[in-house]
């Protein structure tokens, strides 16, 4: 395999954005995912919908994710998979794939991290786990967009897991849809469905702790999507615990399917259509980086002078022991920014982190962790790993302001 100017590791929406904003600024990129298709969480674990990231600016509703998330959500639309804040996985997978083509990147699928090897203060290359075995991938600068900061584990980079007082992660959840139900009158009957379970729930009668049954239209005629199961006190770093976790996990979406059957209406012929290919994970590894971003910078609204995104999206924990989600929701208006920093690991030149598992603490990432925001630090992580790479430059040594007039020329926002 021919040596890159950069490689980005995972294709969710903070990868994908990494890869075309560096490919865009005229680098050769590799785009390294793990699975056989292009948009990582919607895609393998079903997470949808988009959650909110807009809020009125001087009176005027304002997208807090634009510039490549805009794209992606226009190409969507023009092909008929997304409908609202919802979109359909088979036309996310085709229109990444065609922007890649369109942008150059190059793909390989089937392919998951395990080494990184490294020298003074720089990855030289990655080895991959392949059909034919161990693949070695050689670039210049590299982006941990894995979603666990894999990348940056393996380097040997700092990383922290869960809440500080005892490591524990937000749940992990296994997403499922039910196809020909009556959606209307399945929504009719939502009140007394959860009052039934709630009172179910009180008495020990589910595996599942959720506090009540959390479910979304979907663009699809008589389909619904569920996210709703909740597996806990699992670490969604070490094997073991994410096998028993999956397990648990299919074992609460029957429980739930057979207690809706029962207690709602507009199932009687409806069928489990799918469970996602691989349970959800809200939160796992985050990178101890140059800054780290916290639960106090974002309800102070902090605007940092690095600024590369923005984000208003609630600090939506669900409990990492059991019942319950608690909120703090930003008042209209008001938001906060993610510095660069955040993005660049300790005692690397050549590596930038972007995605869920960025430099900051538990409460700060149960806000910025949404598909949107996520796609927006990636387009910051790609246009800043070009600039490095062109100029032959630490991470940290690229100009900032530089960084920044790219991204807002591209249409990004980032909040200054």
């Amino acid at each position: 395999m021919k040596k890159y100017d950069v490689a980005v590791i995972g294709g969710g929406f903070a990868g994908c954005a990494a890869a075309l904003a560096a490919a865009r600024e005229g680098v050769n990129v590799l785009l390294v995912e793990k699975s056989n298709a292009l948009g990582g969480a919607p895609v393998n674990c079903l997470v949808n919908p988009f959650m909110p990231f807009s809020t009125k600016i001087n009176g005027v509703r304002t997208e807090l994710s634009q510039g490549l998330f805009t794209t992606i959500c226009d190409r969507l639309r023009k092909h008929g998979a997304m409908l609202y804040d919802t979109l359909h996985e088979e036309g996310l997978k085709y229109v990444l794939s065609q922007m890649m083509e369109e942008a150059g990147v190059d793909l390989l699928y089937h392919a998951y991290i395990f080494r990184a090897e490294k020298e003074e203060g720089k990855i030289k290359s990655i080895s991959v786990a392949t059909k034919k075995g161990e693949m070695k991938i050689e670039a210049d600068y590299f982006v941990d967009a894995s979603g666990d900061a894999q990348l940056t584990y393996l380097a040997g980079c700092p990383t922290i897991l869960g809440r500080p007082e005892d490591s524990l992660c937000q749940p992990m959840t296994l997403c499922f849809r039910l196809g020909n139900v009556d959606v209307e009158k399945f929504i009719k009957s939502n009140k007394r469905m959860q009052a039934a379970y709630k009172k179910s729930l009180a008495k020990g009668a589910f595996l599942n702790p959720r506090e009540d049954i959390l479910f979304f239209r979907t663009p699809i005629h008589n389909v619904l999507h569920f996210n709703t199961t909740r597996v806990v006190k699992k670490n969604p770093t070490d094997p073991e615990d994410v096998t028993a976790a999956e397990l648990l996990a299919r074992k609460q979406v029957y429980e739930i399917y057979d207690f809706m059957k029962k207690n709602a209406d507009g199932l009687e012929d409806s069928f489990l259509m799918m469970t996602a290919a691989e349970i959800g994970v809200r939160e796992s590894r985050m990178v101890v980086g140059e800054y780290v971003l916290t639960e106090k910078d974002c309800r102070a609204f902090t605007k940092f002078d690095d600024s590369v995104a923005a984000c208003n999206y609630d600090i939506d924990i669900h409990n990492p022991e059991g019942s319950g989600t608690s909120h703090y929701y930003f008042p209209e208006g008001e938001y906060y920014t993610i510095p660069y920093r955040s993005l660049i690991p300790q005692n690397m030149d050549n590596l930038l982190v972007a995605g869920r598992c960025i430099s900051s603490d538990h409460g700060a990432q149960a806000s910025y962790r949404i598909m949107p925001t996520v796609c927006s630090i990636g387009e910051a992580a790609g246009v800043a790993i070009a600039l490095a790479a062109k100029s032959n430059k630490s991470v940290r040594e690229i100009s900032v302001s530089e960084l920044q007039k790219t991204l807002k020329n591209n249409g990004a926002f980032i909040g200054i």
